[in-house]
C-alpha cells in the first residue's frame, strides 16, 4: 500500500493501487484488521478512480463541435 493520500493520487495510481488491494483481499491471506484496512482505502481508491472518470466526462462533454463536426472550443462546465 502506498503512504500517498488518496486525494493526491492521479488516476492510473490509484486504480493500480485497487487493483493490488483487491488482489490481496482476493487471496484472503490477510489477517482480519489488515483486511479492514485495505477494505477501507480500497473504497477510498474506488471513490477517487470514479471521481477523476467524472471529472473527465464532463470535460469531454463540454467540448463543443462546427458544423463540420471539428472540435471548436468548449462550453463552460460548472465547477472545473
Amino acid at each position: 500500500m502506498s503512504d500517498t493520500p488518496v486525494s493526491e493520487m492521479s488516476f492510473e495510481e490509484a486504480m493500480r493501487e485497487l487493483e493490488a488491494v483487491v488482489d490481496q483481499l482476493e487471496r484472503g491471506d490477510v489477517a482480519l484488521d489488515a483486511s479492514i484496512a485495505l477494505y477501507e482505502r480500497g473504497a477510498a481508491l474506488k471513490k477517487r478512480c470514479e471521481d477523476e472518470l467524472k471529472r473527465a466526462e464532463e470535460k469531454v462533454a463540454a467540448i463543443t463541435l462546427d458544423a463540420d463536426g471539428n472540435p471548436a472550443g468548449v462550453k463552460p462546465v460548472e465547477g472545473l
